[in-house]
């Protein structure tokens, strides 16, 4: 009977050898396990060993506690590490829902979608979470990029009915801007072209598909105008070129003739006829024009200034010229009746009757004499009165 018993307790320390065994062994795949990276697989594996682990019967002794908390450590060590990488997933998913968040409200449409790209990419990469985490997280996520792309979309159907709206626009103003290209009316077109154009921007863009088209054709327009307009006036400031030289030439023969100071019939009429041939010369451009003519008009009023101060001098030199005439005539006059007194006084004592009919012609030829000099003053007077 006690054989037996030795037996039965062989048999069961035989299996306690080969439980325990099989713990170590357990213990040593647990060693061995390699963190990939790949969760699903290691969780998996991990599973299995603990699985593995409580399929093996435990006999309650301390040596097999201190393997299951060998066993145990090896096991938390990876959840502790997937824990960690769950936690900084989690941090670095907020952040780019933070990002998001930031960016959901934005009308920078073309920066905002590249930067929402760059974060969905960013999201993918980053790893899980753990499943609970991650489902929370990436609705949150979710909503921002939404929130950001319904709005594009809604500005995306906005831009479409501008764009519409723009391209009628700019379509009209294509053929108002056809019926000006071949006017000659220079400057009342080029002011409506000008008008054309500032529409033409305030239209806003007709889109890519039609704005380089759209503009091409009312630049042509444009250009045709300006072109004929350009040569127009190239061709006119030529012939103003020509013209204001002949205008520099009638000055300089203005400036000649004033300054010899001399003011002859001759030098007179000839400064009228500069006055006539300046005004048939014609237009020289309105800046030149008007500069030139106001030094040409200062040179004619100068000289005209000192022919006016010249006749004067002249006339007031001839007025005294008469008035001396006159003075003299009319001390003549006085003259000749006091020699008629003396005749007549001498005629008293005469007794010849020769004598007396001497004295008589004599005092009728001073008479006379008078006669033509009050005749003489009488027209002094007149031109002097004129």
């Amino acid at each position: 009977m006690d054989y037996e018993n030795n037996d039965v307790y062989e048999e069961d320390v035989r299996d306690f050898d080969v439980d325990i065994e099989q713990r170590k062994a357990l213990i040593e795949e647990a060693k061995q396990i390699e963190d990939t990276g790949d969760w699903s697989a290691l969780n998996r594996e991990l599973s299995d060993l603990q699985r593995r682990w409580r399929r093996i019967y435990y006999w309650e002794s301390a040596y097999e506690d201190t393997l299951e908390e060998e066993f145990d450590a090896l096991i938390d060590k990876f959840y502790a590490k997937r824990r960690e990488l769950y936690a900084s997933v989690e941090e670095t998913k907020k952040d780019l829902i933070k990002q998001a968040k930031a960016l959901m409200n934005s009308t920078d449409w073309n920066r905002a979608t590249e930067a929402m790209k760059d974060l969905m990419t960013q999201w993918k990469a980053a790893g899980s979470a753990g499943k609970e985490k991650d489902d929370v997280l990436w609705e949150e996520f979710n909503v921002a990029r939404n929130t950001f792309f319904d709005r594009k979309h809604t500005h995306w159907e906005d831009m479409q009915t501008k764009f519409e709206q723009a391209r009628k626009v700019k379509e009209e103003l294509i053929e108002e801007a056809k019926k000006l290209e071949d006017s000659t009316a220079w400057q009342a077109s080029g002011n409506a072209f000008k008008e054309l154009f500032a529409r033409w921007k305030e239209a806003g863009s007709a889109g890519r598909e039609y704005e380089d088209d759209l503009w091409n054709a009312f630049h042509a327009s444009r250009q045709k105008f300006y072109a004929a307009r350009d040569a127009y006036y190239d061709e006119l400031h030529e012939k103003q070129d020509a013209l204001y030289q002949q205008k520099e030439e009638l000055l300089a023969k203005a400036k000649e003739i004033a300054e010899n100071t001399l003011f002859t019939r001759e030098d007179t009429a000839a400064m009228k006829q500069l006055s006539v041939d300046w005004k048939a010369v014609g237009f020289t451009g309105k800046e030149r024009d008007d500069e030139i003519w106001k030094a040409f008009r200062d040179v004619m009023d100068t000289y005209f200034a000192g022919l006016k101060q010249f006749n004067e001098s002249k006339h007031a030199q001839w007025r005294q010229r008469m008035e001396d005439r006159r003075m003299r005539k009319t001390e003549l006059i006085q003259e000749q009746k006091r020699q008629i007194q003396r005749i007549e006084r001498d005629m008293v004592a005469l007794l010849g009757e020769r004598a007396i009919e001497d004295a008589k012609e004599r005092i009728a030829d001073k008479e006379d004499f008078i006669k033509t000099l009050e005749a003489e003053i009488e027209e002094l007077d007149k031109a002097l009165a004129q």
